[in-house]
């Protein structure tokens, strides 16, 4: 069994049709019906208003960008929209009136709900569901019909010349689930926001933050749950954070994998702190490629993160597991003042000889809690003897074993319960650089942001 810390031909085939397939997409004449954008962008010429509103304006809310000025706002009543929106417009703001009565529907045919390739774009306030691949995504990685591929097989290394990563986003109260493989998206993308948003019935990750470096992009005060993985780093470093979201009720919590599918290896230096990773071993998810199941944290060949003051609890195979992917191995992670509880172990090392763990510790100062790390259960017992140098390991048969379920389609992932909706008129957002603090949160009880989940405490 492992935690899912590699790739399979399903992963593969998420960034040749999630991100590069969409060339086509784009690249197509316009069907009002399909929500498909006509000969590409239009010349900033021909857009002439600050303040469009859906549908009074604009029928669509793809008639909605063609009108739309650079810093306009496009605020869009209730209803249901058959559509896959590109935003490719300039510091354009988004915005539901009702985030639970606007809906971006796929119908399981189409592709994406969102998808913004502009400096500057923010979503708020809406639901998207039922689209084939992800929910809302922001990427620089794109050329002049929308998003594009870099490679044959969709993770070739890309110069950052070409494809400079997209910079100032904001997804906030988004409520993204059942959309294949992911709800809500940041590739190549830098300066950016992921919070008060929920996120459910994904196959690859509620929340994925991938291939960037200095990506100061924070990820705090969501909810990810009945997904394959709660939120997914790959080679993304220097976050601004991944902090007080509650990921539960997935198969996997939580991972933070480096590989060379994806530009910008090892993934490093992120902070993770006071979350809730809990009850990760939920059947009715979709599954994973890899068959993990029951691990709140994955650390895949991740290197230099730091998690601090989570609650870590009844995740049945392991609290955190540390394991590499080919020659990468997991290095000089810092685990510290994390509530551990019913676990089946709290901390575990399977990484393999090729790649061994090493300088990884779970010192520094922890939290006056009871049962945090210095009470954690570890495998192999002597795997934190040392801080240095190269530290011991378990085969991945040694982990206790869960009995796995087969898992479900997303598309019968039980809707969301209503969602707090945003009470703030409507405004045009000047989004500057994210603001980064060294303050920690605390380590959160076993019902944070219960109120939003379909579970409630675990």
């Amino acid at each position: 069994m492992s935690w899912g810390g590699t790739r399979s031909a399903v992963r593969t085939l998420t960034a040749i049709v999630g991100v590069t397939a969409l060339t086509a997409l784009s690249s197509c004449s316009a069907d009002p019906d399909t929500g498909d954008n006509e000969g590409g962008p239009q010349d900033d010429s021909a857009r002439a208003d600050a303040t469009v509103y859906v549908p009074q304006d604009a029928e669509t809310i793809n008639d909605a960008v063609d009108l739309v000025e650079p810093g306009g706002l496009i605020v869009i009543g209730p209803g249901t929209y058959e559509e896959s929106v590109l935003i490719d417009v300039e510091d354009v703001t988004v915005r539901g009136e009702d985030r639970n009565e606007v809906v971006i529907d796929g119908g399981g045919v189409r592709p994406f709900g969102i998808s913004a390739i502009a400096d500057g774009v923010s979503v708020e306030n809406l639901t998207v569901t039922d689209h084939t691949f992800y929910g809302v995504l922001v990427t620089g990685l794109h050329d002049e019909n929308g998003p594009a591929a870099h490679g044959g097989d969709g993770y070739s290394t890309f110069d950052p010349e070409d494809f400079p990563p997209v910079q100032r986003f904001r997804f906030d109260h988004i409520t993204a689930y059942n959309n294949g493989l992911y709800g809500l998206y940041a590739f190549n993308a830098q300066q950016g926001t992921i919070t008060e948003s929920y996120a459910s019935g994904h196959a690859d990750s509620g929340i994925y933050v991938g291939q960037c470096q200095e990506c100061w992009i924070d990820v705090s005060h969501n909810v990810a749950e009945n997904n394959a993985v709660g939120f997914e780093n790959a080679n993304a470093s220097e976050l601004a954070g991944v902090r007080e979201n509650r990921f539960t009720h997935n198969r996997v919590g939580m991972t933070f994998l480096s590989n060379y599918r994806e530009a910008f290896h090892p993934q490093q230096a992120n902070t993770v702190h006071g979350n809730l990773v809990g009850e990760n071993a939920e059947p009715h998810s979709p599954a994973q490629a890899e068959g993990a199941f029951g691990v709140g944290i994955g650390i895949g060949a991740g290197t230099l993160n730091r998690f601090v003051n989570n609650r870590i609890e009844n995740n049945p195979s392991s609290g955190v597991t540390l394991s590499s992917e080919e020659d990468l191995a997991p290095v000089g992670n810092r685990i510290a003042g994390n509530a551990f509880s019913t676990n089946g172990v709290d901390i575990a090392n399977i990484a393999g000889a090729r790649a061994p763990a090493a300088d990884n510790c779970n010192t520094d100062a922890p939290s006056t809690e009871p049962d945090t790390d210095d009470d954690a259960t570890l495998l192999p017992e002597d795997l934190f003897s040392s801080c240095s140098g190269t530290q011991p390991a378990i085969d991945p048969a040694e982990l206790p074993q869960v009995e796995v379920p087969s898992g479900v389609s997303f598309r019968q992932i039980d809707p969301p319960p209503a969602q707090p909706t945003m009470q703030d008129e409507p405004a045009a957002r000047e989004l500057g650089e994210i603001a980064v603090t060294d303050d920690v949160a605390e380590v959160p009880g076993s019902d944070y942001l219960a109120e939003r989940s379909r579970h409630g405490v675990p």
